[in-house]
């Protein structure tokens, strides 16, 4: 009789099984076909971007056989210590810049656009996680490396990079409360220091509103989360009106 697979990690709607030496299984709970983010991980794996080499899909594409990964994910790591937070967050707008130089394919499924956001030029349309990819980002002893790719889209770069902004300055901190006030003190300066700065103007501050005001309507945000990100909203909606 065949021993069960060791579990290793759960998610929302799947988990990620001891497979074989350095490989990984990760099976979805519903039966849901995951071949497509598969196949978004080999694309940007080709354009040099850091994700697992996919291994195998099997099952009817509920299955993905995948390198192993190991090392704390960043969300934990860039508040551990407090005054790491910025060069975290220095690597988590490398990782959005990285991302974006690769052209979207025809294939991949395009971002919902804001109302005021113009349609980009096809030419212009890039791979964007369409999520705050801090979760996904596992530590590896070998560089920083971007697990999961549910979201996927292609879009554009801007409204990616004011989603991260939007929910790293909103999110709760789950952590005891002297590291979290540290960190709450340290990181709204590091996010405009390593984005606002960087994407400064007008556009990006437009962007980051509509991005904060979308999040409120997220199920998975706490009343207080979503205070915050009305707030966020109002601040840079005035500061890019129209």
């Amino acid at each position: 009789m065949t021993e069960p697979l060791k579990i290793l990690a759960s998610g929302r709607d799947g988990d990620i099984f001891e497979f074989a030496p350095g490989l990984v299984l990760r099976k979805t709970r519903d039966g849901r076909s995951i071949a497509h983010e598969a196949r978004t991980m080999r694309y940007v794996a080709e354009h040099g971007y850091p994700v697992p080499h996919i291994e195998e899909v099997r099952a009817d594409g509920t299955e993905i056989v995948m390198e192993r990964i190991d090392g704390p994910i960043m969300v934990d790591a860039m508040v551990r210590p407090p005054w790491k937070l910025g060069d975290h967050l220095r690597l988590l707008a490398d990782l959005h810049d990285q991302l974006h130089k690769i052209p979207a394919p025809d294939w991949l499924r395009r971002c919902p656009r804001p109302m005021s956001t113009p349609r980009p030029r096809p030419t212009a349309t890039r791979c964007c996680t369409s999520t705050c990819i801090r979760s996904n980002v596992i530590m590896s002893p070998k560089g920083p490396v971007v697990v999961d790719w549910p979201n996927a889209r292609g879009g554009d770069p801007l409204v990616d990079v004011a989603l991260s902004y939007a929910l790293i300055a909103c999110g709760e901190i789950p952590l005891p409360r002297p590291v979290a006030t540290a960190v709450d003190a340290v990181r709204r300066p590091a996010l405009n220091h390593w984005f606002a700065k960087r994407y400064l103007g007008l556009q990006f501050d437009r962007r980051v509103a509509e991005m904060a005001e979308l999040k409120c309507f997220d199920p998975n945000m706490s009343e207080r989360e979503i205070r915050s990100l009305r707030r966020l909203a109002a601040r840079f909606g005035a500061k890019a009106p129209g």
